[in-house]
């Protein structure tokens, strides 16, 4: 279809009107930057291939039917106040003349939307390091975890296996072939995948397939010295330990080469950089982050690992502030986390909020904002305690410690570093479990979400998980 190339109005040439903030992306970022911005002060655009607000945390649990789909995500359009959504991806930045190109998801048509400020928090994609077969094999028997559709896929995947093996006509090595399922990546993400599939394989699998448990096997390949780089060497040991306890195979200072295609939808075969071979019916690879398009191919200033140059106050051009995944300083950049970019938008929110509002469309850009508390507590109900934290113009990050769940009844806290907690170290377990749950249903957006969520733990709990393959 030829390219269609409209114009969505430039906000200059309104009269009284509020100025145009375009947010390019519905991340932790995006998300955060859209809600918190005072819409009587500003005419707030998103744009996003995603009309949703993903829970990432909660990700790895949907893969396996532990949580449903609809329970780990919030509609862009529940924002109050929101000028417009486009369900687009940006294409093209022209800073001079504040115009982003941004392609229609469903008919490709392209379309300009003009901008009084503009915030990238574009995130980034699943990188494959150019691993032979990665891509080829895609949607196959390899597969990403970063957005919801990539869950429901894996989570088809994996019913798909077990069906395969049930049939009659599967030998047992196919069947052990199908069964053997392999997470690439020692990252909090891929580790909480791994132990929700095998609490999976070890209850739900053994209850209705029991034919089939004995033959099941899965493994965990990390290219780095351990898993869950980042935290305390005694939590990345404990979750080590009861990963193997869990009978999963841990290989750590091991890389991935090669993936060759799987015949007829069946088995692929993985090459390590020893020259060994595994064979698996389905691969979750989640082993690190590379730009998207937009970000690699803009005029935008880029540092390490491709991500956008900002300055102490999140500024990246005139007018254009980039914040999350896809954006660092040189001095000191922040690793790509939901906790960085929620941070990062509610500083920035503030700063619109009561410092950039006041250059309106055509006037001065101040050299820098009025100086704002950083959104340093976890909560909405515990912000009044920001203001223990001195007010600042640049933004500051505030670490608040690291979480991973190992599953029910399991899973480590990093507090080591962490800034808000009155005792540091660390917490394993039945504490750490705890701490993690209640973290992360506290900070969902919606009160229906604080309730669907504790609904599908305990359905999962009694009952176990859901087998149905549709």
């Amino acid at each position: 279809m030829q390219a269609l190339r409209r114009t969505l109005g430039f906000a200059s040439q309104a009269t009284a009107r509020k100025p145009r903030v375009v947010v390019l992306g519905s991340g932790w970022g995006g998300n955060k930057v859209a809600r918190y911005l005072d819409k009587t002060k500003f005419d707030v655009r998103v744009v996003s291939p995603a009309n949703h607000f993903l829970f990432t945390p909660l990700l790895p649990s949907t893969a396996v039917g532990t949580l449903e789909f609809r329970a780990v995500q919030e509609p862009v359009r529940t924002i109050k106040g929101l000028g417009k959504y486009h369900q687009a991806k940006a294409q093209k930045l022209d800073v001079e003349n504040r115009i982003v190109n941004c392609r229609d998801i469903f008919s490709g048509d392209t379309f300009d939307i003009n901008y009084d400020f503009l915030v990238i928090s574009a995130g980034c994609k699943t990188n494959t390091f150019a691993v032979p077969g990665v891509t080829q094999e895609q949607q196959s028997t390899v597969f990403f975890l970063k957005h919801l559709y990539h869950a429901r896929r894996i989570r088809d995947r994996i019913l798909e296996c077990f069906e395969r093996a049930a049939s009659p006509v599967a030998s047992e090595e196919e069947r052990r072939d199908l069964l053997h399922f392999v997470v690439v990546g020692g990252g909090a993400t891929s580790c909480e995948f791994a132990t929700e599939l095998s609490e999976f394989l070890e209850k739900d699998v053994r209850k209705w397939y029991p034919d089939l448990a004995d033959l099941v096997s899965l493994s965990i390949v990390e290219a780095g010295p351990n898993l869950l780089a980042g935290f305390d060497e005694t939590c990345w040991q404990y979750y080590t330990k009861h990963l193997r306890e869990h009978n999963v195979d841990v290989r750590t200072g091991c890389a991935i080469t090669a993936v060759e295609p799987a015949e007829d939808g069946r088995v692929s075969s993985a090459t390590m950089a020893n020259r060994s071979t595994m064979r698996f019916g389905c691969m979750v690879w989640s082993a690190g982050l590379a730009p998207i398009k937009f970000v690699e191919g803009s005029s935008l200033e880029k540092g390490k690992g491709g991500r956008i140059v900002v300055d102490e106050y999140l500024r990246a051009a005139d007018r254009v502030f980039a914040l999350g995944d896809c954006a660092a300083s040189r001095e000191d950049p922040l690793p790509p986390t939901a906790n960085a970019a929620e941070q990062q938008g509610a500083y920035l929110a503030k700063c619109f909020n009561n410092t950039y509002y006041k250059a309106g469309a055509d006037g001065v850009m101040p050299a820098k904002p009025d100086p704002v508390v950083p959104s340093a507590m976890p909560f909405a109900w515990l912000e009044p305690l920001d203001n223990l934290w001195d007010a600042r113009s640049e933004f500051r990050y505030v670490e608040r410690g690291k979480m991973a769940s190992m599953g029910m009844w399991g899973g480590v806290a990093d507090l080591t570093k962490s800034e808000i907690t009155p005792v540091g170290g660390t917490l394993t377990g039945v504490t750490a479990f705890a701490s993690w749950r209640g973290a992360y249903l506290s900070k969902q957006v919606s009160v229906q979400n604080m309730i669907l969520i504790p609904m599908f733990w305990f359905k999962s709990w009694l009952f176990g998980r859901d087998i149905s393959r549709f």
